[in-house]
C-alpha cells in the first residue's frame, strides 16, 4: 500500500519495507512510555499524562529538542498489542490520560491498539503537519487533540522545517480536529476531557510569526472553542551554525511582545509559560531511556 498518511505523501509501500521522509516501517517504535508532569497542567494534572513517545517525525524542525529519537530514530519497536498493554500499564500507575506524542507517521499502528479504547481520554500530541483526510480516520478514537501550530508564516516552515505548506496544512488539519471534538470540555477535577489545546514555542528572532499564529487563532475560534498554550522554553538544541537567530534563547524583550500580543488578541482560554530563565528549560526534554516499552 502506498503511504499517503502524512502531507508528505511519500508514496512508499512501507509493508514492504521502504522507507519514506519519516523512515517509518509498519510497526510503531518508542523511545519513552511514563508518567510526564511537564504538559499544562489540565494535560498533567496531579498523576500526571501517560506520555508515550514515538520515534521518527514527519517534519525536519532544525531546532528539535527531541532530535534524538526524532530525527536519529532511537526507540524500540513494539506491536500494536504491547501499545496497548503499554497504555493499561500507564492507567494502573494513575495517568491522566494517554498521550501519544508525535504519533502520525504511525497512525495506522495506533488504530490497532485503540480498537479497545482505554479508560481515559486519548491525545493526539502532534507538529500539527497532518492530512485531514488521516484525522478522519481517528474520529470518537482520539478525544483530546493537542497539535502545535509552529508556523502561520511560509518562510520560516520552509526554512527551519523543510515544510513550506506547513501554515495551510496545519490550519486545515486544526480545524478538522476542532469538527470532530467541538469547545473543549474541562472536568470538575481540572482536567481536559475533550477538545482542541493549540500550542506555539516561541522561536528567538520570530516575533511575526507567533504574532500571524495568535491572530489566527484568535480570528479562526470563539472563547470557549479551543485552548491555547504560548511557550518560551526554547532551547537551543542541534546543528545551528546555518541558522544563528536560534543559537540562544528569546529574549525577555522578546517574550513581552508575544505575551502583549496575546493579552492583546480574542484568546481567552489557556496558558503561558513563565519568562526564559525562570526555571530550567532543559527538565521538559525527558530521558530517552526505554522507561516502560
Amino acid at each position: 500500500m502506498k503511504c499517503d498518511i502524512c502531507p508528505r505523501r511519500c508514496g512508499v509501500s512501507r509493508d514492504l519495507g521502504e522507507l519514506g521522509f519519516c523512515r517509518a516501517g509498519e510497526d510503531a517504535v518508542i523511545a519513552r512510555a511514563a508518567l510526564h508532569h511537564w504538559e499544562e497542567p489540565c494535560i498533567s494534572g496531579k498523576n500526571g499524562s501517560g506520555a508515550v513517545f514515538f520515534s521518527g517525525c514527519s517534519l525536519r524542525c532544525a531546532y528539535c529538542q527531541n532530535a534524538e529519537i526524532s530525527l536519529n530514530f532511537r526507540g524500540k519497536r513494539v506491536s500494536s498489542d504491547r501499545l496497548r498493554e503499554i497504555y493499561s500499564k500507564l492507567v494502573s500507575n494513575g495517568a491522566a490520560n494517554i498521550n501519544l506524542v508525535t504519533p502520525t507517521h504511525f497512525t495506522c499502528a495506533i488504530l490497532r491498539s485503540l480498537e479497545t479504547p482505554p479508560p481515559v481520554p486519548v491525545i493526539w500530541n502532534s507538529s500539527g503537519y497532518e492530512s485531514a483526510a488521516t484525522l478522519k480516520t481517528l474520529e470518537k478514537k482520539i478525544q483530546i487533540y493537542m497539535p502545535d501550530m509552529k508556523y502561520a508564516l511560509a518562510d520560516p516552515a520552509a526554512r527551519y522545517s523543510s515544510a513550506p505548506d506547513y501554515p495551510e496544512t496545519a490550519k486545515a488539519a486544526i480545524l478538522e480536529m476542532f469538527r470532530q471534538t467541538g469547545p473543549f470540555v474541562l472536568g470538575g477535577d481540572g482536567l481536559l476531557k475533550s477538545g482542541v489545546l493549540i500550542r506555539h514555542l516561541i522561536l528567538p528572532g520570530n516575533l511575526d510569526n507567533t504574532r500571524a499564529v495568535i491572530d489566527w487563532v484568535s480570528g479562526t475560534f470563539s472563547p470557549g472553542d479551543v485552548m491555547f498554550s504560548l511557550m518560551s522554553q526554547y532551547t537551543p538544541r542541534g546543528e545551528l551554525d546555518a541558522f544563528p537567530e536560534l543559537r540562544a534563547p528569546i529574549t525577555a524583550q522578546e517574550y513581552a511582545a508575544a505575551i502583549d500580543c496575546l493579552m492583546a488578541s480574542e484568546i481567552a482560554d489557556g496558558f503561558y509559560q513563565d519568562p526564559p530563565g525562570a526555571g530550567d528549560e532543559a527538565s521538559y526534554i525527558p530521558e530517552w531511556d526505554f522507561a516502560g516499552v
